[in-house]
């Protein structure tokens, strides 16, 4: 990068010097002014390639910038939700008893606003409100249940418009932990810059925000996890806002950035969010109990108790409204402690926060106002957005702004296969640094193909080697499909990780099933393969080469069609231990109606049904085909009708007489030389004959397909991330 970060490194120094007045005044303790405005990372963007520019001074040239600043507002926001518990009355007209659900209000009533360039916290103990306020505003709670209003400088927010121009951060470090940081960061624009920016402004981007951070010296370390030494929790913290921000949203919403971090990561957290609401944008979250430091960074304030707001202003008004309410702060007491303990207090008594919140309603209809709701937000919502895309921010790929916003801003910043490509490669990537599911799923090959090869060796064609060829086959089947279970892992791993991306449109779930696809294909051809080579020579299965390669052609299709049901089942089931049990009976089922254990005709008819959904008895009835379709090849011989009954055991001499007093009988001349059982007949004793070998083939491949299909649709419908 050619331009000059200094400008921007100096304004990290999250831990500034302790020294200085005693007084524990927030004022006193703000290291910059309130509303200093930052560049955006667009801004410092356009500054790349000229060596002879250096960032200007942040507190003259970019403040000209935000003339119309964006206000969010909202109001009367309520939601409740039925609990399981019942509370159980008498009927007194007949005796009987009625069931009344119990119904738990968790917002009741909220009302406020929050402005481009502050930070707007909300607080309260666990269980006030706070996260599902975070969800109302966000658009995380289904619109039937929320009642009231959510507006962005006076206009109602359309749930696709929200999407585009915002981003939410959750409470837990959603992350791939054998990624980099940079990697991380950079898989992030590739998802929502749009392909019109180069590759080199996207890095330089990334670049920038690493810088803004405060992440350059982990650039290059992986995020770790249990298994794994990686970045500390604030720097992963850092990292999950920097993944949702890569796009410079207009608003930002966090759940509890600071929860699990020390007081020093914490503070630095959220200093990052100051520059991040000085560049331009809302900031709304949710915290727990900040220091005194962190309050200093704070702009407005939001107390919750049991649903119901007991305060909402500027944190310079926290001792004022307790001043008035006749409990002032004491001067050497924090301010956030002794509001949340005051309203603790009050939630334990016997007369709860009622006369506090009465008491707020009548303190803010007697404030002053400066502003009413809109005021300072000079510009419609469409000018605004548009000030703001020719600025570097909301980087989507919008070129023109129109009356129709929803419209004009992109969905998603980039076409279908490019998400393809982006996601394949990550996966890849991922896969590569971590091969111990693959190598496993490969070494359980190679041992199960060794001990087929070995235990059945050189089958021969008599009607004992027949019978040991239908075992292989019923065997070798079932193994492809249960050594597909370990893609239940996979994406169980990457659920969450998926929801949060797809839930602000970083990319189209179908991007994401048919990248998963495609990347697994090859390697399932691989595992193919290598069974295939074990197995098939040491067997001594029929056909040559060509039997060779329909054998592993059908290999390839019950891979495919055991990993694609595998797959479609991971986004059903949520857990993994659950996921491997219901995997393991269905795939039993599956067996046990392939037609190996009983044949076809022989299956109750009401249990038919089952024997044609089975995924084993396709790829089972494919390859018994490939053996025993040779039409002039014979499988038993004149005296070898014996050799699998009791008589098998007597001389030859007798058995020839035994064939000669039956050809008598039945008036056909059969001798030891003659042919009594063909390929044909096997198929037709297993009740293979109703679909060819080819037919068999493309419906376990349409299988595949349909699992796919059926998996896009559980990811539709299973990860809306809304409350009901």
């Amino acid at each position: 990068m050619s331009f000059d970060t200094t400008s921007m490194s100096s304004d990290l120094p999250f831990l500034g010097p302790r020294s200085g007045p005693s007084s524990m005044d927030l004022q006193q303790l703000s290291r910059r002014p309130k509303h200093h405005v930052s560049p955006t990372l667009g801004e410092l963007m356009q500054l790349v390639g000229n060596s002879n520019v250096v960032v200007p001074n942040e507190n003259n040239v970019f403040e000209t910038l935000h003339s119309s600043p964006f206000v969010l507002s909202f109001n009367n926001l309520t939601y409740s939700v039925k609990t399981p518990r019942k509370i159980t009355l008498s009927n007194a007209l007949n005796g009987g008893k009625v069931s009344v659900s119990n119904t738990k209000v968790l917002l009741d009533d909220i009302s406020g606003e929050a402005r481009e360039g502050e930070i707007m916290a909300v607080l309260g103990a666990s269980g006030s409100g706070k996260s599902t306020l975070i969800d109302a505003l966000a658009n995380r709670i289904a619109k039937e249940r929320l009642k009231g209003s959510v507006m962005l400088n006076g206009e109602v927010l359309e749930s696709k418009l929200l999407k585009v121009i915002s981003a939410y951060v959750m409470q837990d470090d959603l992350l791939f932990p054998m990624l980099t940081v940079e990697e991380t960061l950079m898989f992030s624009a590739e998802f929502r810059l749009p392909r019109t920016l180069s590759k080199a402004k996207k890095k330089a981007r990334v670049q920038a925000l690493i810088d803004q951070l405060g992440l350059r010296n982990c650039a290059k370390t992986v995020i770790g996890d249990e298994g794994h030494r990686g970045v500390s929790g604030g720097e992963r913290r850092r990292v999950s806002i920097g993944i949702d921000i890569i796009h410079d949203p207009i608003v930002l919403f966090l759940d509890e950035p600071t929860s699990g971090l020390d007081s020093t990561s914490a503070y630095m957290v959220v200093k990052v969010l100051q520059r991040i609401a000085q560049s331009g944008s809302i900031v709304i979250m949710s915290i727990h109990q900040p220091s005194y430091r962190i309050m200093s960074l704070l702009d407005k304030l939001i107390f919750l108790s049991r649903g119901q707001m007991v305060f909402s202003d500027n944190t310079s008004k926290l001792p004022e409204f307790f001043a008035q309410l006749g409990n002032p702060i004491p001067e050497n007491e924090d301010r956030t402690e002794f509001a949340l303990d005051y309203i603790r207090e009050l939630e334990i008594s016997g007369a709860g926060t009622k006369p506090l919140v009465d008491f707020y309603k009548s303190w803010s209809r007697n404030q002053t106002r400066e502003t009413n709701l809109f005021q300072g937000a000079k510009m419609s919502l469409k000018d605004a957005i548009s000030a703001s895309i020719s600025r570097g921010k909301l980087v989507s790929g919008a070129t023109n702004i129109d009356s129709n916003l929803s419209s004009t801003v992109p969905t998603f910043a980039n076409p279908f296969w490019v998400e393809v490509v982006v996601i394949a490669k990550r996966s890849m990537l991922n896969s590569w640094r971590s091969p111990e599911l693959y190598a496993i799923r490969l070494g359980a090959i190679v041992v199960t193909g060794t001990i087929l090869a070995t235990m059945f060796r050189n089958l021969d064609n008599t009607p004992r080697g027949i019978q040991e060829r239908l075992g292989f086959f019923a065997f070798a089947m079932s193994t492809m499909f249960y050594t597909c279970a370990e893609a239940i892992p996979v994406f169980l791993q990457e659920r969450y990780i998926f929801m949060r991306e797809t839930a602000y449109n970083a990319y189209r779930r179908s991007s994401y099933v048919v990248s998963h696809s495609i990347i697994a294909i090859p390697s399932l051809i691989f595992l193919s393969f290598v069974f295939a080579c074990i197995t098939f020579w040491a067997v001594g299965l029929a056909g040559g080469s060509m039997g060779f390669f329909t054998f592993l052609m059908f290999i390839f299709a019950s891979f495919w069609v055991g990993s694609s049901f595998v797959t479609f089942l991971s986004g059903v089931v949520a857990h993994v231990m659950l996921g491997y049990t219901v995997v393991v009976a269905v795939l039993a089922y599956f067996l046990l109606f392939s037609g190996f254990f009983i044949t076809r005709d022989r299956i109750p008819a009401y249990w038919l049904w089952f024997h044609y959904i089975s995924l084993v008895k396709y790829p089972y009835q494919g390859v018994l085909q490939n053996e025993f379709d040779d039409p002039n090849k014979c499988f038993v011989r004149g005296t070898q009708i014996f050799d699998n009954s009791p008589l098998g055991a007597i001389p030859d001499a007798m058995k020839v007489n035994l064939l000669k007093s039956i050809s008598r009988t039945l008036g056909v001349n059969i001798t030891s030389s003659t042919c009594v059982t063909t390929g044909a007949d096997i198929l037709s004793n297993q009740g293979v004959t109703d679909i060819d070998k080819w037919g068999c083939f493309w419906v376990t491949i349409a299988l595949g397909f349909l699992f796919r299909i059926l998996f896009y649709f559980a990811l539709l419908v299973g990860s809306k991330n809304k409350r009901r």
